[in-house]
């Protein structure tokens, strides 16, 4: 078994463009695109009023959470964009600046959907993190022709009091689909390296060191107060949000090479997302250093 960096495309990549490959591949982005604005839709705006497109500076907002989640979606999108253009047998970089140019377009689409909605609204704070996102893979792939920097996402549910939950449905939706989505309190953003790919010998090719970031207790945008349907008031000011820093061991599954088109294909997928089978270590804004054997769960108290 190889340990070389691998892509879904590497076993069917044609030495030349193949012309049929290029029509799926572009009515395969066409599909998705227009069936994730759907989930989008029904998930996140359907349930706000739209409004003249205006823009709204929310960079304090969820300690920054979203903005990961910008940068994240960005990258897996020109990651997947990328691996499905170089199907189509277009040379490696000709594919990734088109999945890179694909994933602004992407978001800039859902930017400016924003910008209608009164509840939100073109955020350049927002723009930024997808440029950061679409370039951290365009970079490598034209460098090093590898991720040797990857972002990663973990999420794990919070818990909430049952004083808390309503509160919780209302921010986050009640769905899974949503919570997964929407919930900043229990998703987590890494940033994985791969020491062997930078020449540091010691470690297996496969093995990453990942650096994340999560922040919990939030109960509202900015400030943990917020006015009810019926006009009550909420104050719960006294719980502080906690910002976490980790440090974990990883899995870079892009390195694993196989001949099975199947585990070559689930690995590409298991590389969106951080191990959590690992020992993390957490340092976080009370000043406390925490170590996880495994995973980690936050009770909202």
């Amino acid at each position: 078994m190889s340990l070389q960096p691998a892509g879904i495309a590497q076993f069917k990549q044609p030495s030349s463009v193949n012309t049929a490959r290029v029509v799926v591949a572009a009515g395969a982005s066409a599909a998705l695109w227009a069936g994730s604005f759907v989930a989008l839709n029904r998930a996140w705006y359907a349930k706000y009023p739209k409004s003249k497109f205006h823009f709204f500076n929310d960079n304090n907002e969820w300690e920054q959470m979203d903005k990961l989640g910008h940068a994240w979606t960005a990258y897996q999108v020109a990651r997947f964009s990328t691996e499905m253009w170089k199907w189509t047998g277009l040379k490696n970089q000709t594919s990734a600046l088109i999945g890179g140019f694909s994933a602004l377009a992407y978001q800039s689409i859902i930017e400016i959907h924003d910008g209608f909605s009164a509840e939100w609204g073109f955020s350049w704070g927002d723009m930024l993190a997808n440029t950061t996102g679409a370039s951290l893979f365009v970079l490598q792939e034209i460098y090093w022709n590898s991720q040797r920097l990857q972002l990663k996402f973990s999420y794990w549910p919070f818990k909430y009091g049952p004083e808390f939950q309503q509160r919780s449905n209302d921010l986050f939706g009640s769905s899974p689909f949503e919570r997964v989505l929407k919930d900043y309190n229990s998703q987590g953003y890494w940033l994985a390296a791969n020491p062997n790919s930078f020449g540091l010998k010691g470690a297996p090719s496969w093995m990453n060191v990942a650096f994340g970031y999560s922040s919990d207790l939030m109960l509202g945008a900015t400030e943990n107060k917020w006015t009810g349907k019926d006009g009550s008031s909420f104050d719960y000011k006294f719980i502080h949000r906690v910002r976490r820093f980790y440090i974990s061991p990883d899995i870079d599954f892009s390195r694993i090479n196989t001949k099975s088109g199947f585990l070559t294909g689930t690995f590409f997928v298991l590389n969106m997302l951080k191990s959590f089978v690992a020992p993390t270590i957490e340092y976080n804004s009370r000043k406390k250093i925490k170590v996880h054997l495994l995973a980690w769960k936050n009770v909202m108290k």
